[in-house]
């Protein structure tokens, strides 16, 4: 195969796409700054070239009051780590204030942002966003690069949902820097969080159903087109067994919603051009019910969707008393510290800070997350920071018509791990579902 200039570049892109599967999502700071770098070189180069440029041209162009909003929400970010006149930082954040003047804080300067060390390292991830977006909309003009990059995703999520079911059934060692010893009896492949790595097969799974879904549509006179989608139906089993395996109630819950959309979609639509891509999801539901359900037995079946159920984190102190902290009261003290920072937030990354400073009954361990990402968004960037994404959620939703049928299961999977997950907070999921929502933009 001749590799042209634009497959180069487009290898580049999958490259760092995987370096950031590979270290945890991109979910280390040190590793913020490596991925902005490299990026941001990656942009440069591309900017060399003419028609790169008119791509993105376009692009803001087409999206220009989205990007005015965005610019100015990471200029409101960087706002919040500024350091101010502690008597300045009175008025922006008074909860910040009293905190500084109870631990007799010496310096005369501080930030609105309760770790403004972790918030830098935030807004890099913010930026980067922006750059892989720019970077997509330049390289992947045309539809065999949309459809190219759909195979990407399948693939390198067959590939994370094998490493992660190898590593469950061996018993979960932890190996170089894959660490399983946080669910010895769950599947998480490269990532900590088993919900983070379900939800990231999920979006695995979209991008192979669009791919199979997409393909069907292009001429029929290709014969590799045949083996292709074999491939793909194969990553898609795969990526179900690693989602199952996961027994994260969210991922399996995302799963079953997903197939249950696509099959009324086909029924609904009569799409009798996809009539195997409905054969495909029938008989991964029969696999994941006859199979998966008569190896784990029939209880763990119909309890790993039922993601509402309460979970117990149970920590033990140096005393062994056992202490119980629910994934449901770490919400809710996060919702309750929001009239504390109502305004200006207490920046990205800092709600590690805001809990150990005021949750009550702090032990050995603590939460870096509110366990609601919707929560956790308010609380960071405040009403002010808050307002600003949701105007551009709301531009961007009513570009692809997001209530349509053909694109509801996006809003309901951004809804749900909203509500219930912190995998929004991860930089791989933020980079995976813009870009999926930016090629649904730009065929609706």
């Amino acid at each position: 195969m001749h590799l042209t200039k634009n497959k180069l570049h487009q290898l580049f892109f999958y490259i760092l796409i995987t370096l950031t599967l590979v270290f945890n999502g991109g979910n280390y700071d040190f590793y913020a700054q490596i991925n902005f770098i490299f990026v941001s070189i990656l942009f440069l180069v591309c900017q060399k070239d003419i028609n790169y440029k008119s791509h993105i041209r376009k692009f803001f162009l087409d999206n220009k009051k989205i990007l005015i909003i965005y610019f100015t929400f990471l200029i409101y970010l960087i706002f919040q780590i500024i350091p101010l006149p502690i008597e300045v930082l009175k008025f922006f954040s008074h909860t910040k204030y009293r905190l500084l003047f109870n631990l007799d804080y010496k310096n005369n300067f501080s930030s609105i942002s309760l770790d403004p060390n972790k918030s830098f390292f935030g807004i890099l991830n913010y930026f980067s966003l922006l750059l892989y977006l720019m970077l997509f909309k330049s390289i992947f003009y045309k539809e065999r690069h949309v459809l190219r990059f759909y195979f990407f995703l399948s693939f390198i999520s067959f590939i994370a949902s094998i490493v992660a079911v190898y590593f469950y059934l061996i018993g979960n060692p932890n190996f170089l820097f894959i660490i399983n010893n946080d669910y010895p009896n769950a599947a998480t492949g490269f990532f900590i969080n088993r919900t983070v790595f379900a939800c990231f097969l999920v979006l695995g799974f979209i991008a192979s159903l669009e791919y199979l879904n997409n393909i069907n549509l292009k001429d029929k006179k290709k014969r590799n087109d045949f083996f292709i989608k074999v491939y793909v139906r194969l990553f898609l089993l795969f990526i179900t067994i690693g989602i199952i395996t996961s027994f994260s109630r969210l991922g399996n819950f995302l799963l079953l919603i997903l197939i249950l959309f696509y099959l009324i979609k086909f029924y609904l639509l009569k799409d009798n051009k996809n009539k195997f891509l409905f054969y495909t999801l029938l008989a991964i539901i029969l696999f994941d019910i006859f199979i998966l359900g008569f190896f784990f037995g029939g209880e763990q079946l119909f309890d790993r969707f039922y993601f509402l159920r309460t979970e117990l984190l149970v920590y033990t102190n140096e005393i062994n008393q056992i202490i119980t902290t629910s994934r449901a009261e770490i919400a809710k003290f996060g919702l309750s510290q929001l009239n504390n920072f109502l305004i200006f937030g207490y920046g990205v990354g800092g709600f590690e800070i805001l809990f150990k400073n005021f949750y009550g009954q702090l032990g050995l361990f603590f939460a870096n997350h509110a366990h609601s990402d919707l929560i956790e968004f308010i609380g960071e960037f405040g009403l002010i920071g808050s307002s600003l994404l949701s105007f551009i959620f709301f531009q961007i939703f009513k570009k692809i018509e997001i209530f349509e049928l053909k694109n509801l299961y996006l809003f309901l999977f951004v809804l749900l791990i909203l509500i219930f997950d912190f995998s929004l907070h991860i930089p791989l999921i933020q980079v995976l579902f813009v870009i999926i929502i930016s090629i649904k933009s730009k065929t609706s």
